[in-house]
C-alpha cells in the first residue's frame, strides 16, 4: 500500500489555465482592500428560477451555535470580519452538488444541526443554487468559477488569521469535486475534505486535477452510496468508504415507478449516513478490502495494515483510527449498515468446521437471534474442503446475541438429500485482534436437510 506523497511541484507552464486563473485571482484578492459591507438580517438560501439559464450567483451565508438557525450573509470584504465568525473554532464548509428542483437542498438544516452537536465550529453554507440548476451538464460547467470563488473566499478567512488546517469542505455530489478543486488551489494544505457519495457523470475518468483526490487536501476522506447510478466508483480519497459495496443501499426503492425517490435514495445515503454518524454513539467502523465480496467472504477481519491504531469511523471529527503521520492513500474501506437510522451494524466472522472432507459443495445458513433482532448470513464450503466462513452483521454487539440457528442448504434435487453434516460453529466480534479467543460452540453439530438446529449463544462482552 503506498503512503500519502504530497504533489510535486510543477512548471506552471503546465498548468491548467483554469489553475493559473485561480492563482491570480486568489492573489489579487488577498492584496486588494475590501469596503465595509454593513450586517444584514437573517439570509437563506436563493432560489433559482428557471427563466434566468445557468447563471452563477454565489452566496456565503455563515452559521454559528449560538444562532444556528439564521444565516448570515458575509462578503468577501470586511463582512467576513465583522460577523460572528470566530477564528478560533474550526470551520466547516458545506457545498451542495446540483439542484434538480432549484432550492435550498433539504438535508442542509439536519447536516448543520449535526455539525453543530458534535462540536463547537463556524459552518460556512455555500449557496450555488443559481447555477447548479436546469442541467447537470450547465452545472458542471460552472465548476471551475465557483471553486475559484471558494478559494478567494478562504484566502480572506487565512488573512484574518484562520488556520488553513482548521478548514474543513464538506462536499456533496457534484459540490465534493468542487472542494476537491479549492484544495488543489490551496495547495493540498487545507485540513479535511469530506466527499459524500462524489458525483461520477463527467468525473469516473477525469484527471486528478479535474477532480476530488488524496493530495487536495491533508486528509481526504469519501463516502461511496450510489456508484452505479450517480456517484463515482473509483477510489478519490485517501480512505473512501464503500457503503454495502457502494450501491443498493437496504431501505431503498428498486422500482422506478416509485419516481424521484428511487432516483436519489441510494445517492443522498451518504448525507444521512454522515449525519448519523455524527449523532450517534453507536460506531459506523469499516475495514480495508480489496473488495465487498472479499470482505463478505471474510477474508478481512483487521485493520493493522495500513491503520496500526484501529479501524476508520464514518463521522469522527477527530479522525478516529487513522493516523495522520502514516496516512494512506486510495485505501478502500468497507462495511454493511442497516435500512434506518443510526444504520450502524456490528460484524462478526462466522466459521464452520467440517469433521470430515465432503465431495460436494455445502452451504449452510447461519442465523443469530437476540431479543429483538435476527440477522442471517450464507456460507460456502468448497468441495474437499473443511471450512466455510463469511461476515455477519447484526445490528447489537455479539455478546447481546442470545442464539444461534444453523441450517443444511442441500442442492435442489428430485430424491430427498438424506446427508448429515457433521462439523462445528466458531465466531468472534471484528475486528479479530486474535483468532485464539473466538467463540466456539464445545460440541459437534449434525446438521440435516430437514431440521435447523439451534443453540443457545453466549460470548463474553470485551
Amino acid at each position: 500500500m503506498g503512503r500519502l506523497t504530497r504533489k510535486k511541484a510543477e512548471d506552471p507552464r503546465k498548468k491548467p489555465l483554469f489553475v493559473l486563473a485561480a492563482v491570480l485571482l486568489l492573489s489579487s484578492t488577498c492584496a486588494g482592500h475590501e469596503t465595509y459591507v454593513p450586517a444584514q438580517p437573517c439570509s437563506d438560501f436563493q432560489t433559482a428560477s428557471f427563466l434566468q439559464g445557468m447563471k452563477l450567483k454565489v452566496q456565503f451565508l455563515l452559521f454559528t451555535s449560538s444562532n444556528p438557525s439564521c444565516g448570515q450573509l458575509i462578503s468577501l470584504g470586511d463582512g467576513i470580519k465583522n460577523s460572528s465568525f470566530n477564528t478560533i473554532l474550526d470551520t466547516k464548509i458545506i457545498i451542495h452538488g446540483f439542484t434538480a428542483l432549484g432550492t435550498k437542498p433539504s438535508w442542509i438544516n439536519g447536516l448543520m444541526g449535526a455539525l453543530f452537536r458534535a462540536a463547537k465550529v463556524n459552518v460556512v453554507a455555500v449557496d450555488w443554487v443559481n447555477g447548479a440548476t436546469r442541467t447537470y451538464p450547465g452545472a458542471v460547467e460552472n465548476v471551475i468559477e465557483l471553486s475559484i470563488e471558494i478559494s478567494r473566499f478562504i484566502s480572506k478567512l487565512l488573512a484574518l488569521g484562520v488556520s488553513g488546517t482548521s478548514i474543513h469542505l464538506i462536499g456533496v455530489s457534484l459540490g465534493a469535486h468542487v472542494a476537491g478543486l479549492v484544495g488543489q488551489f490551496h495547495g493540498g494544505q487545507l485540513g479535511r475534505i469530506t466527499g459524500l457519495d462524489p458525483a461520477g457523470p463527467k468525473y469516473t475518468k477525469a484527471g486528478r486535477e479535474e477532480r476530488l483526490d488524496p493530495g487536495d487536501a491533508l486528509f481526504v476522506e469519501a463516502i461511496h452510496t450510489d456508484t452505479d447510478n450517480f456517484g463515482i466508483r473509483i477510489p478519490v480519497g485517501h480512505i473512501d468508504y464503500f457503503i454495502n459495496g457502494g450501491k443498493d443501499q437496504p431501505g431503498c426503492p428498486r422500482f422506478t415507478s416509485l419516481g424521484y425517490n428511487y432516483l436519489i435514495c441510494d445517492h443522498m445515503r451518504a448525507i444521512h449516513l454522515y449525519v448519523s454518524a455524527l449523532e450517534n454513539s453507536c460506531p459506523l467502523m469499516a475495514f480495508p478490502c480489496s473488495s465487498h465480496e472479499n470482505f463478505l467472504a471474510g477474508h478481512c477481519l483487521d485493520c493493522i495494515n495500513p491503520f496500526l491504531l484501529s479501524c476508520p469511523r464514518i463521522g469522527l471529527l477527530e479522525r478516529g483510527g487513522v493516523s495522520m503521520a502514516k496516512l494512506p492513500e486510495e485505501v478502500k474501506v468497507y462495511l454493511v449498515t442497516a435500512s434506518l437510522a443510526p444504520y450502524c451494524m456490528y460484524h462478526s466472522l462466522v466459521e464452520f468446521h467440517l469433521q470430515q472432507k465432503r465431495s460436494l459443495v455445502t452451504k449452510l445458513e447461519i442465523t443469530f437471534r437476540s431479543s429483538n433482532s435476527t440477522a442471517s448470513v450464507k456460507i460456502t464450503i468448497p468441495k474437499q474442503q473443511q471450512l466455510g466462513k463469511g461476515v455477519l452483521a447484526h445490528p447489537v454487539p455479539l455478546c447481546q446475541i442470545e442464539a444461534v440457528t444453523l441450517k443444511y442448504l442441500p442442492k435442489l434435487h428430485f430424491w430427498k438429500d438424506k446427508a448429515v453434516i457433521v462439523g462445528n460453529f466458531c465466531t468472534t466480534a471484528l475486528p479479530v485482534s486474535n483468532r485464539e479467543k473466538m467463540f466456539c460452540l464445545s460440541q459437534y453439530l449434525s446438521l440435516t436437510a430437514s431440521r435447523p438446529l439451534e443453540r443457545d449463544l453466549a460470548v463474553n462482552c470485551a
